[in-house]
């Protein structure tokens, strides 16, 4: 018997996992996207951009409209992730998590031998959910101190707090965190947006692939390039390697909020993923778009 898209979507995101016998009821697995942002905009005097910020969004993207297109794409979580335009100044996340009420939690960014940063992490770690403490090194001005002390006691105090680190990298850098990531080894280490594998050679992604090997690294599937735009790259042998490598219990679904999302959008971004892995079970899609993540952040 052939399924059509419209069954197979509704098998990917909706299982039903058992029945309450008593209520009749049909209950159906958590949904949570892993990977987001939430910008207050341009100009707000409130939650003001950084003035070291790579870049600044005119539009606001809040944690309101947040909420309505979670409500409306049947996403129960959600981790917003901080993003770069605030730097190290947390006051819109916290902002978030606030009107959030327990469907958001947080991912900090703070900088390796920057003055104030690890009395800071602890602060903010009192004050709001948070999950993880992100690391990125893409911007060759701007890369953590690799080898030195400074970014070992970061991972450290990340580690000390409960959180996972989550890194944001070109798979070029790989090689500067693998000794860290062997190091903490009962830390979670979370790698962003597949591992880039789209920006480098295959042999630096080789690295990244071969991270698999240590049980504490999960990975995001988040920004996943859309064949159809462009530059028209193809994940899907990429997400495949993932699910092979991996495995469903480390990976994570993470996409498709942002200023302009509709819970009709939100929803779709979800399942073009979903079609990406129709070699999977239900229960092990079921894990990538919200029970693995559920399970390492205490969701629900």
């Amino acid at each position: 018997m052939s399924v059509t898209r419209r069954e197979f979507v509704a098998s990917a995101l909706a299982l039903p996992l058992a029945n309450n016998a008593r209520s009749g009821e049909t209950k159906h697995p958590v949904v949570v996207d892993t990977h987001l942002h939430c910008f207050a905009g341009k100009g707000d005097p409130k939650f003001p951009y950084h003035k070291d910020g790579p870049y600044q969004p005119a539009d606001p993207a809040t944690p309101e409209h947040l909420l309505k297109c979670m409500a409306e794409a049947g996403v129960d979580y959600a981790i917003i992730v901080h993003p770069e335009p605030y730097q190290d100044d947390h006051r819109y996340l916290e902002h978030c998590l606030t009107i959030g009420k327990g469907k958001l939690k947080g991912t900090c960014l703070f900088f390796a031998g920057r003055e104030g940063s690890a009395e800071k992490l602890k602060e903010l770690a009192k004050k709001v959910p948070l999950v993880a403490g992100r690391i990125h090194a893409y911007n060759p001005d701007r890369l953590p101190p690799f080898g030195k002390p400074e970014l070992t006691a970061l991972w450290k105090q990340i580690a000390e707090l409960g959180l996972a680190v989550q890194l944001h990298f070109e798979p070029k850098y790989a090689e500067g965190f693998e000794s860290l990531i062997k190091e903490f080894k009962s830390t979670r280490v979370l790698i962003d947006h597949l591992g880039r594998p789209f920006q480098g050679a295959a042999k630096e992604y080789e690295r990244v692939l071969s991270w698999a090997k240590y049980a504490n690294v999960v990975m995001k599937l988040s920004s996943v390039p859309d064949k159809k735009a462009y530059p028209h790259r193809d994940p899907q042998p990429v997400v495949k390697q993932l699910t092979e490598e991996f495995g469903a219990d480390r990976l994570m679904f993470g996409g498709g909020y942002n200023e302009k999302a509709t819970g009709k959008s939100y929803r779709a971004e979800r399942e073009r993923v979903a079609g990406l892995l129709a070699h999977l079970s239900d229960a092990d899609r079921a894990k990538i778009f919200g029970g693995t993540a559920a399970k390492l952040f205490k969701l629900g």
